[in-house]
């Protein structure tokens, strides 16, 4: 299944559209109808399906933004002196 699409609910946004913001509040959402406990077992199924990719997504996106940071360059005392871009080092 394509975890960019996959939607338990018809309409729902292609996560890879979404900003980090609004997919880690998309995962909120999922794990709270999950925790009720009142959602049917199929729906139960996709819910936690969309929750995963979502879940990957936020992942990807703060391994991405901590790669940023770690590539700042620093000069011997200690203070950033500017940085180089993230993929240069691959």
């Amino acid at each position: 299944m394509d975890e960019g699409t996959s939607s338990p609910t018809p309409g729902a946004p292609d996560i890879s559209a979404m900003s980090f913001e609004q997919a880690l509040a998309a995962l909120e959402a999922i794990v709270q109808q999950l925790e009720r406990g009142d959602v049917p077992l199929d729906q139960s199924i996709g819910l936690y399906e969309r929750g995963e990719a979502l879940r990957a997504a936020c992942q990807q996106r703060l391994d991405a933004a901590q790669a940023r940071i770690e590539r700042i360059v620093t000069a011997a005392d200690g203070r950033a002196t500017g940085t180089r871009p993230f993929d240069a080092e691959g």
